[in-house]
C-alpha cells in the first residue's frame, strides 16, 4: 500500500497543498486545483495566464454555500469574475458575509477530492479550479482524483508505534508515552498512566490537542481542566489517555484560530466552524480505535465531557468491529461539567 503509485500521487500531492502549490486531477473531466489560502495574486495571474482560454472557478462545501445564502444538497462551483482579486475570493471562501454571490452549479464528484485533501492540508475546505488542457505545465504533480479517498481510508491502517519512554508528570510515578506516527507523519500520542491491567476494562480518556488550553490555559475552553481531570483520576488504578492531533475539532491550529475570530463577530463553535466551509465536527475517532488496538487495548471505561455526545457509543462499536467483541453499555456516574464514566468492551 505504502509503495503504490496512487498513494505516493496522493503524498505528493498533500504536499504540495500544503504548501499552496496547485495540482492536476485526473478525472474523466482533468482539472487543476489550489488551496484558496495558497493562492497570492502572483500566484493567482499564472494561473490566468497558462490557462487564459479556460474559466477560473472556486469550490465550496454545501456548508459554505449555506453559510452565504446559497441552497444546495452538495458542494458548489462559483464562477468567479475574471477580474476578481485574491482578497475577493478569499471573502467569497471564509469571510462572515459577503456581498455579492456568484453564480453557482453543483460540483462535480472528482472535484470533491480537492476539497477533501485541502481538509487534509488542514487549509480552508476550499479550492480555484480550471479546467486542465493541453497547456498544463509538466511539473505539476497530479493524481487520480479516486485515489484520496481511498489514501484516506487507508491512513489510519498505516499507523504504527514510533517510540515510547517514562515521563515523569506531577502527581503521577510512573507515565509512559507512546508516540505513534502515520503516513503524513502525524503524531498522535498515547500517555498510560501507572500499570492499568489490559485484561480488565481500562479508564480512558481521548482527548484531543488544544494548544490554546491544555498549554497556555485559555478561557474560551476547559480543554486543560478537563486533560488535568482525567489525568487525576487514573492515579489509583492507572489508565491511558489518547491524545489526539485534531485541535479545534479537527479543523487544525490556523482553522481553529480563523474560526474564533468569527465567534468574536458573534458567532457560535458550532456556526464558526460551518461559515468556514467545514462540518460541524470534523474529528475522526478511527485513530483512537486504531491507537488502542496496537496498544492491546481491548476492553475500555471511556470518560467523557460531553453526555449529549455520541463519541462513547461510536468508539465503542469500532473496538468491538477492530477486535471481533460485542459492545456492552453499562450505567455512567456522573462528575464536574457532565463528565460521564461509560463501560464498554
Amino acid at each position: 500500500m505504502l509503495l503504490s503509485t496512487d498513494h505516493v500521487a496522493v503524498q505528493r500531492g498533500l504536499a504540495e497543498f500544503r504548501g499552496g502549490r496547485p495540482v492536476l486531477f485526473l478525472a474523466a473531466e482533468p482539472f487543476v486545483a489550489l488551496p484558496v489560502d495558497g493562492a497570492d495574486q502572483r500566484l493567482l495571474e499564472e494561473i490566468r495566464q497558462t490557462f487564459n482560454t479556460a474559466p477560473l472557478q472556486l469550490a465550496i462545501t454545501e456548508q459554505r454555500a449555506s453559510a452565504i445564502g446559497i441552497k444546495t444538497k452538495g458542494a458548489v462551483t462559483l464562477r468567479l469574475n475574471a477580474r476578481a482579486e485574491v482578497s475577493e475570493i478569499l471573502s467569497l471562501a471564509a469571510a462572515a458575509s459577503v456581498t455579492r454571490r456568484p453564480d453557482a452549479s453543483p460540483a462535480r464528484p472528482a472535484i470533491l477530492a480537492a476539497i477533501d485533501l485541502a481538509k487534509l492540508a488542514r487549509r480552508l475546505p476550499a479550492v480555484l479550479i480550471v479546467d486542465a488542457n493541453s497547456t498544463v505545465p509538466r511539473p505539476l504533480v497530479q493524481l487520480k482524483a479516486t485515489a484520496v479517498s481511498v489514501f484516506r481510508q487507508q491512513l489510519i491502517q498505516s499507523l504504527s508505534i514510533s517510540a515510547c519512554s517514562l515521563i515523569p508528570l506531577e502527581g503521577v510515578d510512573a507515565a509512559q508515552f507512546v508516540v505513534f506516527r502515520d503516513a503524513i507523519a502525524s503524531g498522535p500520542a498515547a500517555i498510560v498512566i501507572g500499570e492499568p491491567d489490559l485484561s480488565c476494562p481500562v479508564l480512558v480518556r481521548i482527548h484531543s490537542a488544544c494548544l490554546t488550553g491544555d498549554v497556555f490555559g485559555s478561557r474560551r475552553c476547559d480543554c486543560g481542566d478537563q486533560l488535568k481531570l482525567a489525568i487525576s483520576r487514573m492515579r489509583s488504578a492507572g489508565g491511558i489517555v489518547l491524545y489526539l492531533d485534531q485541535e479545534g475539532r479537527g479543523l487544525g491550529l490556523l482553522n481553529k484560530i480563523r474560526a474564533y475570530r468569527l465567534q468574536d463577530s458573534g458567532l457560535d463553535t458550532i456556526d464558526a466552524n460551518m461559515t468556514l466551509g467545514f462540518e460541524n465536527d470534523e474529528r475522526d475517532y478511527l485513530v483512537a480505535a486504531r491507537m488502542l488496538q496496537l496498544l492491546g487495548c481491548k476492553r475500555v471505561v471511556l470518560m467523557t465531557n460531553n453526555p449529549r455526545q455520541r463519541v462513547g457509543c461510536w468508539l465503542a462499536k469500532l473496538i468491538g468491529e477492530l477486535n471481533g467483541r460485542r459492545t456492552i453499555h453499562a450505567k455512567g456516574s456522573g462528575s464536574r461539567s457532565g463528565r460521564q464514566v461509560k463501560r464498554y468492551r
